[in-house]
């Protein structure tokens, strides 16, 4: 289910993000980091919040969705987070480079600094939790692999083999 939900919000952001713009005029690429988030900050408060939440909320559903699609509830918490983080910078890089070859659509680091941010922010608020109310329910029992092995009982106190001369 998880890697379904995946595939079907990438389609979303890349249909959102790749389709062309058409304007009289394309500005110069962003390469300064946070130069379109100062200059989102200097115009009304309410327009600088809603361009940087839609930075923030474009990706941030895979930092649920992507630890969803291992489907491994027992995993250590900082491997996980790197791992969807990076995959979130990964898809979020991908995207912007895409977008230089459509129309109207230019680089911005500033969209990359933020796509990558809402990955790690839905991680934190979400998967942690969740992963630890299921293992409360009985679910962690099972990890990809199957039911985890049982560990045998202690050795017997006689010994089986007599000792040789």
């Amino acid at each position: 289910m998880g890697l379904v939900l995946t595939a079907v919000h990438l389609s979303f952001v890349g249909w959102l993000m790749l389709r062309p713009h058409y304007v009289p005029w394309v500005s110069a690429p962003n390469l300064r980091p946070f130069g379109t988030i100062h200059a989102d900050l200097a115009m009304s408060p309410f327009e600088a919040a809603r361009r940087i939440l839609a930075g923030l909320l474009l990706l941030a559903p895979l930092g649920v969705l992507l630890p969803m699609t291992g489907g491994r509830i027992r995993t250590p918490g900082i491997g996980s987070f790197a791992r969807t983080v990076f995959a979130g910078l990964m898809v979020s890089l991908s995207v912007e480079f895409l977008q230089t070859v459509v129309p109207g659509q230019i680089f911005d680091i500033d969209a990359l600094l933020l796509n990558t941010a809402g990955v790690a922010l839905a991680y934190l608020a979400i998967v942690p939790a969740a992963r630890r109310q299921l293992r409360r329910r009985g679910f962690g029992a099972l990890t990809r692999s199957g039911p985890r092995p049982r560990t045998q009982g202690s050795s017997p106190t006689t010994p089986r083999v007599g000792i040789a001369p």
